[in-house]
């Protein structure tokens, strides 16, 4: 196992547009792509380099759809199949294999949290998230 200094951050997209009652329910792909916008400039208000995955899954995976957008670079889209959660434990647990890497997963799901950090991911809620994001808009 490596650690090459570089964090992982996995993003719960449903779970962090959600805890925002912006409306985001009427155009789902439309909450997601502003999320992904946001989060492109993320890295630069952490404390060390971070590689960010973000799982997008249901109706917000037509965010994504089409031709790889240049304001989504740095960012690492993981459009689920099936369950959000399930690609997330997935991306947790093939990182955890691979390396000894810190990874935080961003969700306020409680039986989520359970499951990565059974794994040894450290979580945060939606709010650490938008403290950073918020910092960039500001």
């Amino acid at each position: 196992m490596t650690d090459d200094g570089t964090a992982l951050i996995v993003v719960d997209a449903a779970n962090v547009v959600g805890s925002r009652p912006d409306g985001w329910w009427r155009d789902r792909a439309g909450a997601a792509r502003r999320l992904l916008v946001q989060l492109g400039a993320l890295e630069q208000h952490l404390d060390r380099p971070a590689e960010v995955v973000v799982v997008i899954e249901g109706a917000a995976k037509a965010a994504v759809a089409g031709e790889p957008d240049p304001e989504f670079d740095g960012l690492r889209v993981v459009a689920a199949h099936g369950s959000g959660d399930d690609a997330i434990v997935d991306v947790v647990a093939a990182a955890a294999e691979d390396s000894d890497r810190p990874i935080t997963v961003v969700t306020a799901d409680r039986g989520l949290r359970a499951r990565v950090e059974a794994l040894g991911a450290r979580t945060v809620g939606p709010r650490w998230l938008f403290a950073r994001i918020d910092a960039e808009h500001s």
